[in-house]
């Protein structure tokens, strides 16, 4: 594929999936978040992981099976959200075990729902 296609083509991907990820964050994350936290996370958190999915997995993956990929840059984006979420959102909040579960699996939940509505949608 060209690089200008590809390029677009991730563009179009990210928009949806900040779209995606950001609505099932704005529905899921615990109650301690704002709705302005919730929603800067859906877009910032995908900001961050989405470039590396797409321009730098590939190579690294490179000769690999694509299940392979789609493994590792699926685990990859999940644990790395909730890795900055907690660095980003949870470091100066009290110890709340209940609610960072909640938070970890609203992010694991957003990165598998824009997983399957992207093969999906093809």
């Amino acid at each position: 594929m060209p690089p200008a296609e590809y390029l677009q083509q991730m563009a179009w991907g990210y928009l949806l999936t900040v779209l995606i990820e950001t609505a099932v964050l704005m529905a899921c994350l615990s109650p301690r978040h704002s709705w302005r936290v919730r929603l800067a996370s859906g877009v910032w958190l995908t900001a961050c992981t989405y470039p590396i999915v797409w321009l730098t997995l590939p190579y690294c993956l490179a000769g690999q099976s694509y299940f392979v990929f789609l493994s590792v840059a699926e685990v990859f984006a999940a644990v790395a959200e909730a890795g900055l979420f907690r660095l980003t959102f949870l470091c100066n909040r009290p110890r709340d075990s209940v609610s960072t579960v909640r938070d970890w699996g609203a992010i694991g939940l957003a990165n598998l729902t824009s997983f399957l509505l992207g093969l999906w949608l093809g």
